[in-house]
């Protein structure tokens, strides 16, 4: 009787939020892992990196993609999670930041690639990994500006709030499915255009291949933990009622529609 009162002690869903912790480290060994494989299978077998037009600029183009559209996207969306107890305002533009800085080193993949495709009279958005690529960046980048107007400034009404906050979370982790998609067919264009013919599996093919199941392992890991209820952030009845206090203030100070 004693054990079960103390078990009823116990805020529901404890015991699953303890391993919160182990999943968030397992990521995060995940996607540092597939960043530094995509570094060394560039730097090892295609020459490093450079920004002169030569085949070396191409380089910098996986690894800037999955340096950002990848990893730090991913983490920003488990920064909820990770800092559920924290402040509410402080964990959205800590969101907002990790997700500008996925922003910017995607653009700098992009621009690298498109400029090493000019320098080599290469056409542009020629596959289906360039378009499939080329449409996750632009959601994510309307994403990203539609989350920042309507979360983090105060314009936009609870109802608005409301109705556009499930569409924000599915496409937060569907663009993260996107560009993992993108990815793997990237590999496996790279592979096909730069591998011979041959009945042997060369060792860049099981570093890529070994790269591709890494990028799988992290978005999934990833969608567990954004997923999964008793790692959601707990209700907090004092952020709550200043919310709706504010908003409330916000609403009343705007000049009724004629």
């Amino acid at each position: 009787m004693e054990e079960q009162g103390a078990m009823e002690g116990i805020p529901r869903g404890w015991a699953g939020v303890r391993t919160l912790p182990w999943y968030v480290a397992g990521s995060q060994v995940l996607g540092v892992a597939c960043v530094v494989i995509t570094g060394v299978w560039m730097g090892h077998f295609y020459g490093g990196y450079a920004w002169d037009g030569s085949p070396q600029q191409f380089n910098v183009h996986p690894l800037c993609m999955v340096l950002g559209l990848i990893f730090l996207y991913g983490d920003g969306v488990l920064v909820y999670r990770v800092f559920r107890n924290e402040s509410k305002r402080s964990v959205k533009i800590l969101h907002a930041l990790v997700h500008m800085m996925a922003l910017v080193i995607s653009i700098v993949g992009l621009v690298a690639v498109f400029d090493y495709h000019n320098s080599a009279n290469i056409p542009n958005m020629y596959s289906l990994h360039s378009w499939c690529g080329m449409l996750t960046f632009v959601l994510f980048f309307l994403q990203w500006l539609l989350g920042l107007s309507l979360f983090l400034f105060p314009w936009a009404s609870t109802v608005l709030r409301s109705w556009y906050l499930p569409i924000h979370v599915f496409f937060g982790l569907a663009l993260l499915a996107m560009a993992v998609g993108s990815s793997l067919m990237g590999i496996t264009e790279k592979l096909l255009f730069s591998q011979p013919s041959s009945s042997k599996l060369a060792p860049e093919a099981v570093l890529a291949n070994v790269l591709g199941l890494l990028l799988v392992c992290f978005v999934v890991l990833v969608g567990y933990v954004v997923t999964r209820e008793e790692f959601r952030r707990p209700p907090n009845p004092e952020e709550e009622a200043l919310s709706v206090h504010f908003n409330t203030l916000n609403e009343s100070s705007r000049p009724n529609s004629p």
